[in-house]
């Protein structure tokens, strides 16, 4: 179970660290725009990157685990812990959003260079993410049989 933990955390910390590359040099590129839209856009890329990285990463680490003997995937213990999984990061997005948006958008207003206003937010807003995310999996049992 303990690995199960880590390697979540392991992938986690990889998506966002793509994520925090990507978003810095989109803010950056952004400077121009106003602050809300620099921030906003930037969220998004964040997203759609965080979210292709994690993807893929928990795939490529859990794949075997849903596989039954006759090599046919078991749906029913893969939707289960999709609605866990799905739950737990839900949770904690909600709350990450909310924190990078004012974060990032606070440091710009106050003059912040936009690489370094997402780079902040984004690694302030991804250790509460952390927590939250760690005490949904114990909280929906993901890793419990």
């Amino acid at each position: 179970m303990l690995q199960e933990y880590l390697r979540i955390n392991k992938d986690v910390l990889i998506a966002f660290a793509a994520s925090i590359v990507i978003s810095a040099a989109i803010s950056q590129s952004l400077s121009d725009q106003e602050d809300y839209l620099n921030t906003t856009y930037t969220t998004i890329a964040d997203y759609v990157v965080y979210f292709s990285v994690f993807g893929s990463l928990f795939y490529l680490d859990n794949r075997k685990r849903y596989k039954l003997e006759s090599g046919k995937t078991d749906t029913a213990r893969l939707r289960h812990d999709l609605k866990r999984l799905v739950t737990s990061l839900g949770i904690a997005e909600v709350v990450y959003t909310i924190a990078r948006w004012f974060i990032q958008y606070y440091l710009l207003t106050i003059n912040y260079d936009p690489y370094l206003a997402s780079i902040t937010s984004q690694a302030i807003s991804t250790v509460i993410y952390m927590i939250i995310l760690n005490l949904s999996v114990k909280m929906t049992r993901l890793y419990k049989n």
